[in-house]
């Protein structure tokens, strides 16, 4: 069988509310998810064995293969579906790790989806799904890679139709821990962050044909409950958010995930490439990626 790729798309999260911690430990999510034009390319030569190598600009921070998702995610398949062709794997690693924008977890789902090509299995089926949920909160969004709001602990997903929304990507090359922002969020198991009554009422999104313009403003209602405890443990948060709010044209700025990725959405592409350039060019360690999002 030839070579297989899939791209591991970069995973942002337009808002990201904590409604609260559950008892078992995990944390309940809502949060509207697209999906970016930068990814990671994973390639899979089908055989018997599981191998993995690193690759690409990024392929040093990703740290043992064998604590890679790709390499649990593979594992967890082959436990459930008997005689399944494995193979190996390369990770061209493009993407920051640590960076709240699901660059292991777009990994493990690309890897998930080589497997199933290679096995023909389904994308819906079960053992699939499973899978994803096990190897990580965020794996079942990017095993779709499709812009839709998440709720629970990331298995509840409602597909959205977003407009191109141009954007900047910026991260200060400073990795962030999730358990850690969660940590300093201070919620004990049971706790609500939010009262019952907005628990029930659900958030009413554009609806299909939307304008970018309609968006920006739904989103602006919004936040990214993580945003403030990921700033006290990395302060640089702080200062990408301020050079993406200062660029010209930026509508809305907001930290993706646990961070420390940020993100801006701009009117168009012209202006969201000038601006990605003059970041990179005051801030030449930072990671800054000028795209759509989808």
């Amino acid at each position: 069988m030839p070579a297989l790729s899939e791209d591991g798309r970069a995973k942002v999260n337009l808002t990201l509310r904590v409604i609260g911690r559950r008892v078992d430990g995990y944390h309940e999510l809502e949060s509207v998810v697209a999906f970016a034009d930068c990814a990671d390319r994973i390639t899979l030569s089908p055989g018997s064995e599981l191998h993995l190598k690193t690759t690409g600009p990024l392929a040093q921070a990703c740290g043992e293969g064998a604590d890679n998702l790709v390499f649990k995610a593979a594992q967890l398949l082959g436990e459930r579906v008997a005689g399944l062709t494995l193979g190996d794997f390369i990770l061209d690693k493009m993407l920051p790790v640590a960076a709240g924008i699901g660059g292991g977890s777009a990994d493990a789902a690309a890897a998930l989806r080589l497997l199933a090509r290679a096995n023909g299995l389904a994308i819906d089926d079960a053992r699939l799904i499973e899978v994803a949920q096990m190897t990580g909160a965020d794996v079942p969004v990017c095993l779709a890679s499709r812009a839709c709001v998440m709720t629970g602990v990331g298995e509840t997903l409602m597909p959205l139709s977003l407009p191109k929304m141009p954007c900047v990507m910026v991260n200060p090359r400073v990795p962030v821990a999730t358990r850690d922002v969660f940590d300093a969020l201070g919620l004990r198991s049971g706790e609500l962050l939010v009262g019952a009554a907005d628990v029930l009422q659900a958030t009413a999104w554009p609806e299909d044909g939307a304008s970018l313009e309609d968006w920006v403003e739904a989103l602006a209602g919004g936040a990214n409950d993580l945003e403030a405890p990921a700033m006290r443990i990395q302060p640089v948060i702080g200062e990408v958010l301020a050079a993406l709010n200062a660029s010209n044209g930026a509508w809305l700025a907001r930290m993706s995930g646990s961070g420390a990725t940020c993100f801006a959405i701009f009117e168009n592409t012209a202006e969201a490439g000038r601006a990605a350039e003059k970041i990179r060019l005051d801030h030449p360690g930072w990671w800054v990626h000028a795209g759509v999002l989808s």
